[in-house]
């Protein structure tokens, strides 16, 4: 098959330069993901702009990522329904419909981006990688009490670093670690120690996050990786490379958990946390038990009961990101989600292992989305800001994979 070739441009300086300057912009914002201790975060403030700027200046939305507005769509709408079930409507629910809706078309907004210029996931991924570590690093010293004040980055003795709850900060660390390990396993030996430094340096936080969702997620996501990865590069070689970095990276592990064990206060915190049923997991109304009441409920309530109303009829949040999809946005918004999902993971298991510029990014994301999905069952991941640009990332990686077939024909 005949290589693309396109069609020569002539070079303008100007536009050039704006190009690399709202990229530089766009991910800035992604940096600023990593940075979320009071809301509305910074994020916040420069996205919206952002995303109105790009759209009003002739960002389009292509067919292919047309279906991912749609369903978000369809998804807040059942959310503004659900708003119509309550009584009375406080100011925070309907910010809490607003930030949906925010949130939404970031996802849209990335997946619209990387499809115009694929060229731009390696700057997101930079990033999120220089995030990741800033506020990993954050959460490390605030869990060792590293300077005075260090315990703002830390909440009930675990690291959350410049987040506002340890079980987001621990999954924002996974995507950027995948990263780090695609690099030291396909680039060369003597590339690897800063991306080695990287990868310790994310591990540790995710650890010290005690958060079992994080937990099982990193795990989940390194071995999938590895498995991928050995699916599209069948060589010895690479074979014999994959099996002594991971032998080296399970023995520098289990050696920092060792050191970390003698410390009395990590010792205890993981032996509780270590335990696969907590109380609040088990016990009267705990979340086991308040899923099954919520799924009830929701037979009787198919519009929902409206944003942050489940914690106030029954001890804690819903810690289920379906059936908080069912309680905040109704059925509407439940089966859109359920939908989205199904096709945004089937969408990039298509394209996963095809050799492409953009390849190593989405085998990244989708593994990612995929491990969210799994952690999706116990906790609530709603409102991840992280989420939603995996999301846009798998989505950009599939409209891209669809302009280049295009053009393959043409």
């Amino acid at each position: 098959m005949s290589a693309v070739v396109n069609q020569a441009r002539p070079f303008n300086p100007q536009a050039a330069a704006v190009q690399l300057m709202i990229s530089w912009i766009m991910a800035f914002g992604v940096f600023l993901s990593g940075f979320v201790i009071s809301e509305p975060a910074p994020y916040e403030l420069l996205m919206v702009g952002q995303v109105a700027l790009w759209f009003l200046f002739g960002l389009k939305i292509s067919r292919v990522v047309a279906p991912l507005l749609a369903l978000l769509l369809i998804f807040n709408v059942g959310g503004l329904l659900a708003l119509t079930m309550l009584r009375t409507i406080l100011t925070e629910q309907v910010l809490y419909v607003a930030v949906s809706i925010f949130l939404a078309l970031t996802a849209v907004f990335y997946a619209a981006v990387i499809e115009d210029r694929p060229q731009r996931l390696k700057l997101i991924f930079q990033a999120w990688v220089a995030a990741a570590i800033i506020t990993g690093m954050l959460g490390i010293l605030g869990y060792f009490h590293a300077f005075p004040g260090a315990e703002m980055f830390t909440r009930y003795d675990r690291a959350m670093g410049a987040f506002q709850d340890p079980n987001v900060f621990g999954p924002f660390l996974v995507a950027p670690t995948l990263y780090l390990m695609h690099g030291m396993l396909k680039g060369r030996l003597l590339e690897s120690p800063l991306r080695i430094v990287g990868i310790l340096i994310l591990s540790l936080a995710v650890f010290l996050s005690f958060s079992r969702a994080a937990w099982g997620l990193f795990l989940f996501c390194t071995v999938a990786l590895i498995f991928v990865m050995l699916l599209k590069e069948r060589t010895n070689a690479f074979r014999l490379k994959i099996l002594v970095l991971s032998l080296a990276a399970v023995v520098a592990m289990v050696l920092a958990l060792s050191v970390a064990l003698q410390f009395e206060k990590v010792q205890a915190l993981f032996e509780t946390r270590t335990q696969l049923v907590q109380e609040y997991d088990g016990g009267h109304l705990g979340r086991f038990a308040r899923h099954r009441l919520g799924f009830e409920l929701a037979m009787e309530r198919p519009l929902g009961i409206g944003p942050m109303m489940f914690g106030r009829i029954f001890p804690e949040d819903e810690h289920n990101i379906w059936l908080k999809s069912l309680m905040a946005y109704g059925w509407i918004g439940f089966v859109s989600y359920v939908m989205l999902m199904i096709w945004t993971v089937s969408m990039g298991f298509r394209y996963l292992l095809r050799e492409r510029p953009w390849q190593p990014y989405l085998m990244v994301a989708w593994i990612v989305l995929v491990g969210h999905i799994l952690i999706g069952n116990v906790i609530d991941t709603d409102h991840w800001r992280h989420f939603y640009l995996v999301l846009g990332i798998v989505w950009g990686c599939g409209a891209a994979e669809w302009r280049h077939q295009r053009a393959l024909r043409n």
